[in-house]
């Protein structure tokens, strides 16, 4: 079955340009396109799309609301990668925040919109280290404040999971996690199923953000 992707940008030549790159391998299909983050629930439920690639900025909804409102109102939502044209915009780190997996750049070239797609639609983040500590550092004001150091608390994760968590922030693999603290894969693959869970985050972005504004790992 080829991955199927909803796309929402309010500009029609974006739209046209992600079509046309997307639709060029064999092991995706574009589903549906639409103009404003107000036409997604609808559409997501109609369509049922593996992954929205949805712009962050437009005129009605933009992509933070309309990804706070996908995770809650639909069953089973699907991946989120915010489209964006500049990493160091705080909307994206707002997307981010509410739960998106990840975000690409408007002038990514063809082979890394196809990579993103496929990667996040097999479960994995669309993670950029260096750019999330940029944007934790720049717009995460809630950094080390009591609430999210009482949240990170409350975890309580193990010193293993501390150490995979301070991993992931750099943007290791799992494969490159378990080679540094020299353990399997699996074991680390269950680390990060525990933390996850224990953090209530929905994959290892929403996990790294959590890390950065409890204090827990220093974004600079």
């Amino acid at each position: 079955m080829p991955i199927t992707v909803l796309l929402v940008d309010d500009e029609p030549l974006v739209r046209a340009g992600l079509r046309a790159v997307l639709e060029a391998q064999p092991d995706i299909e574009v589903v549906g396109e639409a103009a404003d983050g107000a036409a997604v629930i609808p559409l997501v439920r109609q369509l049922r799309p593996d992954v929205v690639a949805m712009d962050v900025r437009m005129p009605l909804m933009d992509g933070i609301e309309a990804t706070r409102a996908v995770l809650r109102t639909v069953p089973d939502p699907p991946k989120i990668v915010v489209v964006t044209t500049f990493e160091n915009d705080e909307y994206v780190y707002g997307a981010l925040r509410a739960g998106a997996d990840g975000f690409l750049l408007k002038r990514a070239r063809p082979a890394e919109i196809v990579h993103a797609v496929r990667l996040v639609a097999a479960g994995d983040s669309l993670l950029f280290p260096a750019a999330l500590r940029e944007l934790a550092t720049r717009y995460g004001e809630d950094r080390g404040n009591a609430a999210a150091r009482t949240a990170m608390e409350r975890a309580a994760l193990t010193e293993r999971e501390g150490q995979v968590l301070r991993l992931m922030a750099r943007g290791l693999s799992n494969a490159e996690i378990a080679a540094r603290l020299v353990v399997g894969t699996e074991t680390v693959k269950s680390h990060v199923s525990s933390l996850l869970a224990k953090l209530g985050a929905r994959d290892r972005t929403q996990a790294v953000i959590a890390a950065y504004e409890s204090g827990f790992v220093a974004p600079g």
